[in-house]
């Protein structure tokens, strides 16, 4: 069985979404001075791989911790996209299930750690977020650093079905034509997000 890392490097090094904070991590404890190693991390809970609950957008929304193990761990579906362009009709042509966790592989990952990874990131349209909003799928996952742009409408569409999102994904060319599950297990923690160690295990 072969497992596939889809989560990128979290350090002070990781690119952070225009107007986040910057990651700091600092030394708590030094081992030839107090017998330990131990750091102090301070990350936004939006930087690098990390998956959206509803509140991140929705005024009463979930938090990240109210959902079960199950709703992070299933069969996983990748979907490649052309030149940048979401196509519903292939998606409607694609074994999709409910349940399904949806990897979109963009090739927006190949440019991770440059100014375009931002500033020029495609949007999944309002139509293909109902889709798969109508499916009944339990997470949407890309290579980008966000599925829209201000004002957000394909993150509402979304987050209010209880679709959970997954961002700044790597990895993703390992997986086309193969059969997969994919783990995304975040922090259990009380707020809108969480970075995230998402794995695909190859079937």
């Amino acid at each position: 069985m072969k497992i596939v890392d889809l989560s990128v490097v979290l350090n002070e090094g990781t690119p952070v979404y225009p107007g986040d904070p910057a990651t700091k991590i600092e030394v708590a404890g030094v081992f030839d001075k107090d017998g330990y190693n131990d750091h102090y991390v301070s990350v936004g809970t939006h930087v690098g791989t990390h998956i959206d609950a509803p509140l991140h957008m929705i005024a009463d929304g979930k938090t990240i911790d109210k959902y079960p193990l199950d709703k992070f761990v299933g069969r996983g579906v990748y979907i490649k996209v052309e030149n940048k362009i979401f196509d519903l009709e292939k998606l409607k042509n694609t074994d999709i299930r409910e349940g399904d966790i949806v990897l979109f592989h963009t090739g927006m990952s190949d440019l991770y750690g440059q100014s375009e990874y931002f500033d020029n990131s495609p949007e999944i349209p309002e139509e293909i977020a109902q889709y798969l909003l109508e499916k009944k799928i339990s997470m949407v996952g890309m290579d980008m650093c966000s599925p829209d742009q201000p004002p957000f409408s394909t993150h509402k569409i979304l987050l209010s079905g209880d679709v959970l999102i997954i961002e700044n994904l790597t990895n993703l060319a390992q997986l086309e034509n193969k059969q997969f599950t994919v783990q995304a297990l975040p922090l259990k923690l009380d707020i809108e997000a969480s970075p995230s160690r998402v794995i695909a295990k190859l079937v």
